[in-house]
């Protein structure tokens, strides 16, 4: 008799974004002729910067002839991504990371679940609330929680963000091992300064913490106070592990690469308390179960860190930025909170109705898809996450529809 992984049957019926799909559809079905503007799910929808696509067409053409073809590639990925990497997102900053603590992957989303793999399943975990639900849900896979009870599963301890804390969590009042934190954040827009990054690494060193640091939406920070990695932060190189993406910032969620970066210096610690790097058992279980980013994709990354790529990206970023400004104003001209929109593709906003009758009421009334804040946690409930992923035409638009239906 086969038997599933009985911690399957744990996770709640359905993801997020599935739910968003399913209530788009039924209202589509019923109102066929009416047009509806998605700020929903973070998908960007601007083509690819004119440096990625170059390159892009010149490693295919390189695949066309058996002089220049590639085959299997370095699971940790091409040497001239890495190095590309690792001096101008690091090096420039003065964070001393070399190319060889840089793994290039076909996700941040991939990388943040599978890195729990190297992990004992008997660790504390703190989360926050609200969070991004892969975050949860890979744990909840892998054994390291007990049921869901009113929203939350037992064995995590939830970091909340409110606006009682500008939706940055504080530290945790009990010792814990494994830490998830992602700024800019997914879903509220918060950022951190460097002194409250400083405050998680010092706990980290001091409980012999691990912090999982996603930092997905980096390129969108303006303000120079604002870290772009926790490596910024002295002695974060031995408590911390960094994820990072192209799929924001140049327009890769349909191209697959990001990167995650794993100092030498990083460590667990072993059931002796002896410690453990992390470098090599990342290394290993990379080359085990992952066949490396094709080298088309790779050489498209490439191009991002060229003069041009640079320009370019910017020019992306800066597009979005200013989609969020609009929704932020907006949404703060109708007298709701908003958090994010600065620093941040997303804005997330608090509002009076059950999160979900805020989600039906943009559509049914103007027909906007944003996503309800209680999918990312119990903290996010009379919250809404208004994406500035769309076209400004459509968020103008979006905009005065939401007006109407709200004003």
């Amino acid at each position: 008799m086969i038997k599933i992984n009985k911690h399957y049957t744990k996770l709640e019926a359905s993801y997020l974004f599935s739910d968003i799909a399913r209530r788009v559809s039924e209202y589509t079905e019923k109102n066929p002729d009416k047009k509806i503007i998605r700020l929903g799910i973070g998908d960007v929808t601007r083509a690819l910067p004119p440096a990625c696509i170059g390159a892009f067409h010149k490693a295919v053409d390189e695949m066309a002839a058996d002089t220049t073809f590639q085959g299997y590639g370095p699971e940790q990925g091409y040497d001239f991504l890495r190095e590309k990497i690792a001096a101008i997102d690091f090096q420039t900053r003065g964070i001393n990371i070399s190319p060889d603590e840089i793994f290039v992957s076909d996700g941040a989303k991939c990388d943040t679940g599978n890195i729990q793999e190297i992990f004992s399943r008997d660790i504390q975990l703190a989360i926050p609330d609200p969070v991004y639900p892969v975050y949860v849900d890979t744990n909840v896979m892998a054994g390291r929680t007990g049921r869901n009870v009113e929203g939350r599963y037992e064995g995590i301890v939830y970091l909340e963000s409110t606006r009682s804390n500008d939706y940055v969590p504080d530290l945790p009042e009990k010792s814990v091992d494994l830490i998830y934190l992602c700024f800019p954040n997914n879903p509220t827009g918060a950022t951190v300064t460097r002194q409250q990054l400083r405050q998680w690494v010092d706990y980290a060193r001091e409980h012999k913490a691990l912090i999982l640091f996603d930092a997905a939406y980096e390129a969108f920070i303006r303000d120079n106070a604002v870290p772009h990695s926790i490596f910024e932060i002295e002695g974060a190189d031995e408590v911390a592990i960094e994820f990072r993406s192209f799929s924001k910032n140049a327009g890769f969620t349909g191209t697959r690469c990001a990167f995650t970066v794993i100092p030498k210096k990083c460590r667990a610690f072993a059931e002796n308390g002896e410690p453990v790097s992390l470098h090599p058992l990342w290394l290993r279980r990379q080359s085990t179960k992952f066949n490396a980013v094709s080298y088309p994709v790779q050489r498209a990354a490439e191009a991002v860190y060229s003069e041009e790529g640079q320009q370019q990206v910017q020019g992306l970023t800066s597009y979005y930025l200013e989609n969020a400004r609009l929704i932020r104003n907006k949404m703060s001209d109708l007298g709701y909170q908003c958090t994010g929109g600065v620093n941040s593709p997303y804005i997330w906003i608090k509002g009076d109705l059950d999160s979900w009758e805020f989600f039906d009421l943009l559509l049914e009334k103007a027909g906007v898809v944003c996503t309800p804040g209680s999918g990312f946690g119990r903290c996010g409930e009379h919250h809404i996450r208004i994406s500035a992923f769309n076209s400004y035409d459509n968020v103008v638009k979006a905009l005065e529809n939401i007006s109407q239906a709200l004003g």
